[in-house]
């Protein structure tokens, strides 16, 4: 018998969510043996716009994105819905639009409008009452108890770890399902957040090469106590990194020859997206 998203976040057992950004990369990760999936907002704006994430892209877009996921894949999708996109009420219309879109897991944070990056600097954060207004209408936009709302805090950059500490008590007293502490500094800091949080509510870690939180793997996040371990933006990172190459050696070469060992071929790539299986249901009508 299947179980929920919610019941799974019960289970002890970590889970680990990679970053996708469309549904060949959603497809793809379901493949791979995945339970859930993260929309990363930092990847959309990545390949959809091919610019930072600096909060340029919009609930529309994400909302679309989302959908056309939710449409070719059957596991739970967490989906990063920045700051609600606006205030209360325009978080209340993001909950409703993502939850249409069939996002098992929002994520809303604590930034302000526009935000930026978690891992860049620069941030600035919204009182403490303003973002348990915007959880609380978040919670009452939602159809369903099932549409699970995670809250984020961005404010040990900004007010310290100890600040960060007490809006996520803030956060958990509002009623929502999950907590995400972002860019925790160093092994101690994440220690301490899990010795106070991880016993009461799933507690999220967030990974990302580069950043400013250590990238340990999903196994020893466990251990500590996180309950949902993302790699938002590795997907992206290592599309970016394949493409670099593989575009240099078309130009260099002319020819895609030298980089066919590294690519699926025309009948690989088909057999991956499904084509034969949806050809076939064709032939029933």
């Amino acid at each position: 018998m299947s179980i929920s998203f919610k019941q799974r976040l019960d289970q002890p057992k970590v889970l680990l969510a990679p970053g996708i950004y469309d549904p060949l990369t959603a497809l793809i990760a379901e493949q791979a043996g995945f339970e859930a999936l993260y929309l990363s907002g930092a990847s959309i704006a990545y390949t959809k716009l091919g610019r930072s994430d600096i909060g340029l892209t919009t609930a529309t877009e994400v909302a679309d994105t989302l959908a056309r996921i939710t449409e070719r894949v059957s596991i739970p999708v967490i989906v990063d819905a920045d700051t609600g996109f606006g205030n209360a009420l325009n978080t209340m219309r993001t909950v409703r639009a993502f939850e249409q879109a069939g996002a098992a897991m929002l994520q809303l944070e604590d930034q302000t409008f526009p935000k930026r990056c978690g891992h860049l600097d620069g941030k600035s954060v919204v009182p403490t009452l303003e973002m348990c207004g915007k959880l609380k209408a978040a919670l009452d936009a939602r159809k369903s108890s099932e549409t699970l709302i995670l809250a984020r805090t961005d404010a040990l950059a900004v007010e310290g770890f100890e600040a960060a500490m007490e809006r996520a008590e803030a956060y958990l007293a509002c009623g929502v399902d999950a907590l995400f502490i972002e860019a925790l500094r160093t092994p101690e800091q994440m220690a301490l957040a899990c010795a106070r949080f991880a016993g009461r509510i799933p507690l999220l870690a967030n990974m990302v090469e580069g950043g400013k939180t250590p990238v340990q793997s999903a196994k020893v996040l466990g251990d500590k106590g996180f309950r949902i371990v993302i790699f938002p933006g590795g997907t992206a990172r290592a599309v970016a990194f394949t493409l670099q190459k593989y575009y240099a050696s078309l130009h260099a070469h002319q020819t895609t020859a030298q980089m066919q060992d590294q690519m699926l071929d025309f009948d690989q790539l088909n057999e991956v997206i499904g084509t034969p299986e949806l050809l076939a249901l064709g032939q029933r009508y």
